[in-house]
């Protein structure tokens, strides 16, 4: 069953990188009304002006963290995830839920993928990437 209505405000009040990773999942399940072969409209809405704009407003925000966790830093591309799924509609009509800061969270590929089509034991089986003085985050 999909979880709606969730929020970073609730998400960042949970402490811990794996309490945020569960509170997020998706069991194996996206909105109903998914891309499907209509995936074209998703890229057309991350190229958009208006989405890099918001994109970058969430990275800054997150400082480049994973889910915001500090300690979770992004060395490479983030993605921002929907914490409640969009729909094809919601592209279309340039809903509010598409460019809402509430609904929107840093994320890498491993921990979207994991959101997305994961459980609870993958949450238990990831491992970060350790963090050394003077290394490069991008971002920042």
């Amino acid at each position: 069953m999909l979880i709606s209505n969730r929020s970073y405000s609730e998400l960042i009040k949970i402490p811990t990188f794996e309490e945020r990773l569960e509170y997020l999942l998706l069991h194996g399940s996206v909105a109903q009304d998914t891309f499907g072969y209509q995936r074209y409209l998703n890229q057309v809405l991350y190229k958009s002006p208006e989405w890099k704009r918001v994109r970058r407003q969430v990275i800054l925000r997150d400082t480049a963290c994973d889910l915001a966790c500090d300690g979770h830093e992004i060395p490479f591309r983030a993605l921002i995830h929907h914490i409640n799924p969009i729909t094809i509609d919601d592209i279309n009509l340039r809903r509010e839920n598409v460019f809402d800061l509430e609904n929107l969270i840093t994320t890498t590929l491993n921990t979207h993928e994991i959101i997305h089509y994961g459980t609870l034991q993958d949450i238990k089986n990831l491992t970060m990437a350790e963090r050394s003085p003077n290394d490069t985050i991008p971002w920042r």
